[in-house]
């Protein structure tokens, strides 16, 4: 296994191992609660709960990083038996016959009916492939149906516990002659209602997600989990990956559960306030759409008394002052420390990775551009890492190698259509020959032993006459 295809295998490694543990890590689960849910998740992934502390640990420690399994070098995969593929299916239809069997039993099942040779199986080889074949969706799914049998009605006790995320159609613009679809995606507390950040953009892609909450986490650190939708943009691995990374959670609501989400639909009402007086205004440009959206949090929701804070206290037999509690007062006022991370971190963490070999000239291709990179390099395989909002700056990574950052290849006004050869590589002009001039050296010194054996044999002879 390559290093790019053990980097790979690692995170796929670490992010199931995040969902394994992902409902352990609710703050709000007490002890007894959690001894359950660990059970639960044990029984229906076939490992055992022994595992799950181990992997919670690890991320207590190192968080998402401690996930990652070492890989071990010099050890060879497992050859599979032959008929693999009709064991896995014999296998899935004795787990279908009784859902609490085991991998173990199925295995000792198999070997006894003489379908697998004794010792052929491993555990975790065929664990693994029967969970590739999507067995234990049924189970999941009742543990979350379980899980989600309570109030569809919550708020969580603090800030940044929860974030909540939506895209919502904007105004459409007319910039330059051209008509502009404009769409805002948003972040909101759960507790406070703050909105966290909001923005119009020009294309409803993954991307505009991703600025999003990279926003929110770079100006009020770090929240528990988020809520999604299932909606393409947040679904995306790299969505996935990048918060992972961080060692946050996230959550879907239910297919066509739209009161799940009722918060971020309810700010959608108040966005479509503004868009009426936007459209009252000639705006011509997503600076100018987005500069007026910002005052408009800023000075009319954030800063109005919200209903559905008042709601919450009063359920919990809480007086609420007459003017009512803002937003930007409820974000404020709790008392639960705000957790900031480094802007390295978070940066590393929305970032792409792909893949590029280095051509003979020291050069990769990436969206259309040249990008110069080491002689050293030459016919590699080399992991790229970029920000997709600046595509320009490319970080390039090999084993052994510090990363760098790649820079474009610059053409002057007259090129070669040749590719350029690297600098370190390249063809001086010689002033001389250094091969005849060593050839030159050579004989003067072989002219000067045969000078020297003349001299001595003339020696010898003369005090062979004296003798």
């Amino acid at each position: 296994m390559d290093n790019n295809e053990n980097i790979k295998w690692q995170e796929r490694e670490a992010l199931e191992r995040f969902r394994l543990i992902s409902p352990l890590l609710d703050p709000e689960m007490d002890n007894s609660k959690k001894v359950q849910v660990r059970n639960a998740i044990a029984a229906q992934n076939d490992i055992s709960t022994r595992t799950l502390y181990r992997y919670e640990s690890s991320f207590r420690d190192n968080e998402f990083a401690g996930l990652k399994p070492v890989p071990k070098s010099g050890v060879h995969s497992h050859k599979l038996p032959e008929g693999f593929d009709s064991l896995v299916k014999e296998a899935i239809q004795l787990r279908l016959e009784v859902p609490g069997r085991s991998v173990d039993q199925i295995i000792t099942i198999l070997e006894i009916e003489g379908k697998a040779p004794v010792g052929a199986l491993k555990r975790s080889t065929l664990q693994r492939h029967i969970f590739k074949q999507g067995f234990g969706t049924k189970h999941l799914k009742v543990y979350s149906d379980a899980r989600e049998s309570s109030s569809k009605r919550f708020c969580k006790p603090h800030r940044m516990m929860l974030v909540q995320g939506d895209i919502k159609y904007g105004p459409i613009l007319r910039i330059n002659g051209k008509k502009v679809q404009t769409y805002l995606s948003s972040a909101i507390d759960d507790h406070s209602r703050m909105i966290l950040s909001s923005q119009f953009y020009d294309n409803q892609e993954e991307l505009i997600v991703e600025d999003t909450f990279r926003k929110v986490i770079l100006r009020y650190g770090k929240f528990d989990a988020c809520y999604f939708d299932n909606g393409t943009q947040y679904i995306a691995k790299q969505l996935k990956l990048s918060l992972t990374r961080l060692g946050i959670r996230i959550n879907h609501a239910k297919v066509r559960s739209g009161k799940s989400k009722g918060k971020i639909e309810k700010f959608h009402q108040v966005v479509d306030t503004f868009i009426r007086e936007a459209k009252l205004k000639e705006i011509t440009s997503l600076e100018e759409l987005n500069r007026l959206w910002t005052i408009f949090l800023e000075e009319y929701y954030n800063r109005n008394a919200h209903d559905g804070i008042r709601e919450y206290y009063e359920s919990t037999g809480v007086t609420v002052p007459k003017e009512g509690i803002t937003p930007v007062q409820e974000f404020n006022r709790d008392k639960r420390p705000l957790t900031f991370i480094d802007t390295a971190t978070v940066s590393e963490a929305f970032m792409y990775h792909t893949t590029r070999q280095v051509d003979k000239g020291a050069c990769i291709s990436f969206k259309g551009r040249k990008y110069e990179t080491r002689p050293e390099l030459i016919s590699h395989t080399v992991e790229i890492a970029y920000d997709p909002l600046l595509p320009d700056t490319i970080t390039v990574s090999y084993p052994g190698i510090e990363p760098f950052t790649a820079k474009p290849l610059k053409i002057g006004e007259y090129c070669d259509r040749k590719e350029t050869m690297p600098v370190g590589v390249q063809l001086v002009s010689p002033k001389t020959s250094r091969f005849l001039d060593a050839l030159e050296k050579k004989h003067e010194n072989s002219k000067k032993q045969l000078t020297d054996a003349i001299s001595f044999a003339s020696y010898r002879k003369e005090g062979g006459n004296n003798v």
